[in-house]
């Protein structure tokens, strides 16, 4: 039926807030609603796939959306993007990940500075861009790496390129990742270095995250296995710790992300192009940018109308998010909420509504059916959804 399966999924695209959102604190959060009651969108591909059939975002519904669209509740606890895409690919997690809303136990600090031969400051729960205005002058005086936190399970060490050379933060994150990713489970360890003299800092492209590998078997593990090609792009590959993914391509921006995806659709033949479009969330979402989001999500929509008329006869197209990330309420941190998944492609027909899905993992289930390496422990294919009503269009 499908020869590739492509999946973008829009970091942060929350379609509302999950029953269980009051547990998190994110009661009467809906990324794409608050948006949209603020700012009305002129999202018109979107809403040709029926995002308005699963998100409030205001105007007449599509009479007859082009695809299938539905959303998906994420089963395991937690909301951050390891969390998120995991459950994608078939992982459900019984426990969260450690959060540490207080900073790093001082214990764990003292070790990491005896491990690294430095002392750090920070430990806290921060912005990243907030943290390096706050300490990035007593940084560079110092030679310390600024650590801190979110309401995610992260580590994050930020240090300036001029200061301290790329190659020694990386190091400096192997180390913490062995202490906290390794020995405490903490999902992941990222490296934020900067530029820039005090006043106009900027977070340069050299991110790196260090994550565990996932803790049971995906349908990118059973893909690897059967030859059946894999390409990751943006932030997937380290969402996965390069496991199963043996063609990633990075990006420095969604714009970057964009092209990428455009060549992927021009050069692989078949297998599964698996995408992360991350500026919602780390422009837009965790600095409480309305509008921003709004004209990201304007600009992802104008590119994807090209993308609609690249498609091959035997490709699906499917558009998804993570976790949610509502930029209009006061928290600065991810949402707990449902995401959109709008599949498209010419076989798919029109109108196909998939309802509400209990967890992520039925798109890894679906895309494991489509490439015969399933069935997954988790998740429920809604393959037969996409091509059952096939006759009728």
């Amino acid at each position: 039926m499908f020869a590739r399966v492509i999946v973008i999924v829009l970091d942060s695209v929350g379609a509302g807030a999950l029953p269980d959102a009051a547990v998190y604190g994110d009661d009467g959060s809906d990324t794409l609603g608050n948006i949209a009651a603020r700012i009305p969108l002129r999202i018109p591909a979107l809403r040709s796939l029926g995002l308005d059939r699963v998100a409030a975002i205001g105007g007449a519904p599509t009479s007859v959306p082009r695809g299938a669209f539905g959303r998906m509740a994420e089963r395991s606890p937690g909301k951050d993007s390891v969390t998120g895409h995991w459950e994608m690919m078939g992982v459900v997690l019984e426990r969260p990940f450690p959060t540490f809303s207080a900073g790093f136990p001082p214990e764990v600090i003292a070790e990491f500075e005896r491990r690294i031969g430095r002392g750090t400051i920070g430990n806290v729960v921060a912005s990243g861009t907030a943290i390096i205005d706050a300490l990035g002058s007593e940084h560079i005086r110092t030679g310390r790496p600024i650590v801190y936190t979110s309401a995610d399970s992260v580590f994050q060490i930020a240090a300036h390129e001029g200061v301290i050379p790329i190659a020694e933060q990386y190091r400096i994150c192997e180390t913490a990742f062995e202490l906290v990713g390794l020995g405490m489970g903490v999902g992941r360890v990222i490296a934020r270095p900067f530029v820039g003299e005090p006043g106009a800092f900027t977070r340069t492209a050299n991110r790196h995250d260090y994550a565990l590998q996932p803790f049971q078997e995906t349908v990118l593990d059973r893909l690897s296995a059967a030859a059946v090609p894999v390409l990751a792009i943006g932030k997937v590959q380290d969402l996965f710790a390069g496991r199963a993914i043996p063609h990633a391509w990075h990006q420095a921006n969604d714009a970057e992300g964009m092209a990428h995806l455009s060549r992927a659709m021009a050069e692989v033949e078949r297998g599964l192009v698996f995408a992360n479009l991350v500026d919602f969330d780390t422009q837009y979402g965790h600095r409480n940018d309305p509008s921003g989001y709004a004209a990201n999500l304007e600009l992802f929509d104008a590119w994807l109308g090209p993308v609609l008329g690249q498609l091959r006869q035997d490709d699906l197209l499917v558009i998804t998010a993570d976790h949610g990330n509502d930029p209009t309420t006061p928290s600065t941190d991810h949402s707990r909420e449902y995401v959109p998944v709008l599949a498209v492609g010419p076989r798919v027909p029109a109108g196909v509504d998939l309802g509400t899905r209990s967890t992520f993992a039925d798109l890894g289930q679906t895309v494991a059916e489509i490439f015969s390496v399933g069935p997954m422990a988790h998740g429920e294919s809604f393959l037969e959804s996409l091509v059952s009503h096939a006759h009728h269009s």
